[in-house]
């Protein structure tokens, strides 16, 4: 299949994918038959011809060193002639041509402490933005919220099976870098307080007409007084986008700032359209390294959902079908005045689905 792709004419753009899919798989491509989960971390893709590839998946932290992704490569070539992937939720996945390399390399993974699973109707590897380590509008950490929340949900990921696949996602602000809209639970970094005009640097670090058109709500226009901007404040919604075109207006307030949770979403067309998550817990305040409060709340929700949904059913659906309020009724969360959407530009009535009935 390689050899016919025609070469590239220039250095603009990634190179072809197809250079780096191992030979079964490029011999292979579009003839796969079907698939076998063989444990929480192992599965094996079948070809019409018969030939076969095994899959290893493990966690990776998201963030990772220079050193751990050497050490990740080393294992790639040793054991799967260099090919490996990362999947969309940072999953690391080892690809062998040969049942008898699996257990030598389920044996060098084990030996170096990754963490094997994320297969089927279990939790995968969660996918999450940057948080304080590098984001200039973080409202939380991140990379500090998956760990604390692995730690406790872990088994989830390496054993224990659930109704159904259950995808968790940490963005540190909602202008949403991560996946957390579509996601089965989510967490979300909130800001509470106003961005800080500082008007005296406004006329030397910002354009003014780029940061009113930033506002997605238009809560933002100038002020020609101050040569700078103003806020009408019963219009922000504190996304801290404005931050992102405008350093003159910091929106980060360690007081203030924590997570919100949001469930429900998914991508996957199966059985229902995809959707969009919705607001479940709509603050709690930062407390690291653990945030406690923030796991309780992820646990009692999966909890709820394992506790009451039908197999094959995502946690959205659940909800779907038992009803929103008797979801709050479940997991013993507050309704709160947040919870009620009235956002200006709300389209609800959009048809925002891939899928076509007749």
């Amino acid at each position: 299949m390689a050899e016919n792709l025609p070469e590239r004419q220039t250095d603009i753009g990634p190179p072809h994918y197809v250079q780096f899919l191992p030979r079964v798989i490029k011999e292979n491509y579009g003839q796969w038959k079907y698939h076998e989960e063989l444990s929480a971390g192992v599965m094996v893709h079948v070809s019409e011809s018969g030939a076969k590839v095994w899959t290893v998946r493990v966690a990776s932290p998201r963030l990772l060193s220079t050193d751990t992704i050497k050490d990740i490569c080393d294992l790639a070539d040793k054991h799967c002639d260099g090919y490996l992937r990362f999947t969309t939720r940072h999953n690391v996945e080892f690809m062998v041509d040969d049942e008898s390399k699996v257990q030598p390399l389920l044996d060098d993974l084990k030996a170096g402490g990754y963490m094997i699973g994320g297969i089927g109707d279990r939790i995968s590897n969660v996918v999450h933005t940057q948080g304080w380590v590098h984001c200039h509008s973080a409202a939380t950490d991140a990379s500090g919220l998956v760990k604390a929340m692995m730690d406790e949900l872990h088994e989830y990921f390496t054993e224990k099976e659930l109704p159904n696949k259950v995808r968790l996602a940490v963005a540190c602000c909602v202008n949403m870098c991560g996946a957390v809209h579509c996601s089965d639970i989510a967490l979300v970094g909130v800001h509470k307080t106003l961005p800080r005009i500082e008007h005296d640097k406004v006329k030397n670090l910002c354009e003014i007409p780029s940061t009113v058109a930033a506002c997605p709500t238009s809560a933002i226009s100038p002020d020609p007084k101050q040569k700078s901007v103003k806020i009408k404040e019963e219009k922000c919604m504190y996304c801290g986008n404005c931050y992102s075109v405008c350093p003159a207006m910091p929106i980060s307030d360690p007081k203030n700032d924590g997570v919100a949770i949001v469930v429900g979403g998914k991508v996957s067309n199966l059985r229902s359209n995809p959707t969009f998550s919705k607001l479940a817990v709509p603050w709690l305040p930062n407390n690291p390294p653990r945030w406690p409060e923030v796991t309780d709340a992820v646990k009692t929700i999966l909890n709820a959902y394992i506790a009451g949904a039908k197999k094959h059913e995502r946690l959205g659906e659940w909800i779907e079908r038992i009803g929103w309020e008797k979801f709050f009724s479940e997991t013993g969360l507050p309704f709160t005045m947040q919870h009620i959407d009235d956002f200006t530009f709300a389209r609800e009535t959009w048809r925002m689905a891939a899928t076509f009935k007749y």
